[in-house]
């Protein structure tokens, strides 16, 4: 449980999620990669590539990366407190308010990518009526002559990992109180 904890500290090194866009025209595919403070990677060119399209830039500052911070540190923290307290049903508990938490984000991500994808500039130089640029929230999705992959960075597979931890440690738990 508290390794599960304790993995949920390596967000403030390591990036949560990662977009990329490949096409013919880049030889090495576009990133961003997405922290729980920041945004990083190639934002400068994919902020000029979009505006043709009319799509705004990419932010530096969200609410998100205001809020994140001092919920993963409480999150943490408090799954320490549930591992020296050594109740099983607190490990449940942790790993509930974790998918309940990794819920509401990835629905947030998911409204940020709509609104980013579908409120276009109307006076954008280049327009494909009908046409959005909403990166898949998971997975891959061609748009026009890019193909946009968005998946977890090493953070958030960590993130999942520590997750599973508490599930692991649960039934850990169990079997110990059944030998008793």
């Amino acid at each position: 449980m508290m390794t599960g904890a304790l993995l949920l500290l390596t967000l403030f090194i390591l990036p949560l999620w990662r977009i990329t866009l490949e096409a013919p025209q880049y030889p090495k595919p576009l990133e961003i990669r997405i922290h729980i403070s920041k945004m990083a990677g190639d934002i400068q060119n994919i902020n000029i590539m979009n505006h043709y399209v009319g799509m705004e830039k990419l932010p530096e500052k969200m609410k998100e990366f205001e809020l994140f911070p001092p919920i993963v540190v409480a999150m943490s923290v408090i799954g320490l407190l549930f591992g020296f307290i050594g109740k099983k049903k607190l490990y449940l508990v942790w790993f509930a308010a974790m998918v309940i938490l990794g819920t509401a984000g990835m629905y947030d991500f998911y409204r940020w990518e709509y609104n980013y994808g579908h409120n276009l500039n109307p006076k954008a130089a280049i327009q494909f009526p009908g046409t959005t640029y909403q990166p898949p929230l998971i997975g891959s999705k061609v748009i026009l002559n890019f193909r946009a992959n968005s998946y977890p960075a090493s953070g958030g597979y960590l993130l999942f990992a520590g997750m599973f931890l508490s599930v692991a440690a649960f039934y850990s738990a169990g079997k110990e109180e059944k030998r008793m």
